[in-house]
């Protein structure tokens, strides 16, 4: 098990692949840990260094005391950047996950040479939308919206029928409430559009068809801002690496061939 300590904070991460390979890394979803990546990782190219974490407040990572900002957010990833020694990042980001990799690369334009978007925008919802999911949280815990959430998720195909469905739904429930309206009011305090649209590396932006927590035209917007290739990912909602690996992965392999 590896781990990065940030502030005091201690980050989980995993680091594959050969250390002189093209550097790819990859930041989960709000209510999920690095395993979201499991099925994607395998479809890749060989000879890549992977890099994914648990950010603050999910996985085995620290959950300190909500609220954070998305600043704190971003130090977390370029630190653990730093610690690791990397550099000409791709950086693989979703939802949540995309804020992060778009802060990233307005503040260290020369340690990301690529990014990828997925299933995220430059701003996503509202804070008043934000603080009623903070609040109800709060009430009834992470189990309290998980049926709301799941919707949003995945497809109503893979809500009834994947064997796999039951596994996603306990990690959701069991992200630490801390973690959890932390990374919230993270995304509440959030507009990036202005920094996302000065952004000059290339950018791939993707959704899936049927997401629920960021539309495809939400995040096609984003991709307008900052001049992205966008791609649509039939069968899929808000996490298309889980329910479409196959796909998502040709996207993602079709860029780091176009961005060598």
């Amino acid at each position: 098990m590896q781990t990065v300590t940030v502030d005091g904070v201690s980050l989980h991460i995993r680091d594959d692949g050969p250390k002189e390979g093209r550097a790819l890394m990859l930041a989960n979803s709000l209510g999920t840990d690095l395993r979201v990546w499991d099925a994607l990782i395998p479809l890749l190219p060989e000879g890549l260094r992977v890099v994914r974490f648990d950010k603050r407040g999910h996985g085995l990572s620290d959950a300190p005391e909500a609220p954070y900002a998305m600043e704190t957010l971003v130090a977390d990833a370029e630190a653990i950047c730093e610690a690791l020694a990397m550099r000409d990042i791709t950086f693989v980001g979703l939802s949540i996950g995309g804020l992060i990799g778009q802060g990233l690369a307005a503040k260290r334009p020369h340690l990301v040479r690529a990014l990828v978007l997925m299933d995220t925008a430059a701003k996503i919802g509202t804070p008043e939308m934000w603080q009623t999911r903070i609040d109800g949280i709060r009430a009834g815990g992470v189990g309290a919206l998980a049926d709301a959430i799941l919707e949003r998720w995945f497809t109503p195909g893979f809500r009834e029928s994947d064997p796999q469905f039951a596994a996603w739904k306990n990690m959701l429930v069991r992200t630490p409430v801390e973690g959890y309206v932390g990374c919230c009011a993270a995304i509440a305090g959030a507009d990036l559009t202005e920094s996302t649209r000065a952004l000059t590396l290339p950018v791939l932006a993707m959704a899936g068809a049927e997401d629920g927590s960021t539309p495809p035209e939400l995040v096609r917007g984003t991709a307008g801002l900052c001049g992205a290739d966008f791609a649509l990912i039939e069968g899929a909602g808000h996490i298309p690496c889980v329910e479409q690996p196959v796909a998502t992965a040709r996207l993602i392999t079709d860029f780091l061939e176009r961005t060598a």
